[in-house]
């Protein structure tokens, strides 16, 4: 990606789109591990999504800096236990910067090409939406503000339909 400065005024603007928190439609809800409280996340393509509006689709890139295997251990035959770590990078136009982990795995997993495959691309997302809310609230990190999900909970989310012709 080509680098290019963004001005005061694109700074500003940023940093406003940035600080904005998500709206209920965004967050899903999973069970904890070994069925703990209750995670609150947003989807990867959401978070993808919500980059290429904030940033430009060409405004931001991301990398895999480092992708490994932690285990891959055949639980019985064919079945695997697996867990992937990656270090993801997220470079604005200007250079700016942000990188994290991710962790993708899996118990019991049918066939090891399909244990990796799975574990590789969780990671992936795991780490690009770990770094995106780096950035801002907008971008997730609103997230682990125990008050704003407390809120956002009391918010009724209306379902939106589309037609083929507004896309």
């Amino acid at each position: 990606m080509q680098m290019s400065a963004y001005t005061a005024g694109q700074i500003a603007t940023l940093q406003s789109r940035l600080q904005k928190q998500l709206g209920p439609e965004y967050i899903m809800e999973r069970k904890g591990p070994s069925g703990g409280p209750t995670l609150s996340y947003i989807e990867g393509w959401k978070a993808i999504n919500l980059a290429n509006e904030v940033f430009g689709f060409n405004g931001w890139s991301s990398q895999i800096i480092s992708l490994n295997t932690d285990f891959c251990d055949e639980q019985s035959p064919g079945r695997f236990n697996i867990g992937i770590t990656a270090i993801i990078r997220i470079t604005l136009r200007d250079g700016t910067f942000h990188e994290d982990t991710g962790y993708g795995g899996g118990e019991n997993l049918k066939g090891k090409g399909s244990a990796l495959d799975k574990a590789k691309k969780e990671a992936v997302t795991d780490g690009i939406k770990r770094t995106l809310r780096m950035f801002g609230n907008v971008l997730g990190n609103c997230l682990y503000d125990k008050k704003y999900l407390a809120d956002i909970k009391k918010i009724k989310v209306v379902p939106v339909s589309r037609s083929v012709g507004e896309f």
